[in-house]
């Protein structure tokens, strides 16, 4: 029983609340410029988010923030999650 209330959202409902929630945790960890939650936030619920809503690049995309390479510098990595952030918000642009 409890397996059934940690699936994740397929309905297009479901996965627009989703969405809202992981945009505002990450703007928050953005605007704080936490690092740690920034990357926990892309790698674990944004890689959810987007294979539940069957977005495999972006999932890959995410993923690939902690598991491809070092990034150069901070400034790098930020850029990459503003990148994804973008991605992100487009993708709820259209969900509306």
């Amino acid at each position: 029983m409890l397996h059934c209330t940690m699936d994740t959202p397929t309905s297009a409902r479901g996965l627009q609340l989703d969405l809202e929630d992981i945009l505002g945790s990450l703007n928050y960890a953005r605007k704080q410029q936490d690092l740690g939650r920034l990357a926990f936030l892309t790698y674990w619920e944004v890689r959810r988010w987007a294979r539940a809503a069957r977005l495999h690049s972006l999932a890959e995309r995410a993923g690939a923030v902690i598991t491809d390479h070092p990034h150069v510098s901070r400034e790098a990595l930020l850029a990459v999650v503003d990148e994804i952030i973008c991605d992100l918000e487009q993708v709820h642009r259209t969900l509306h």
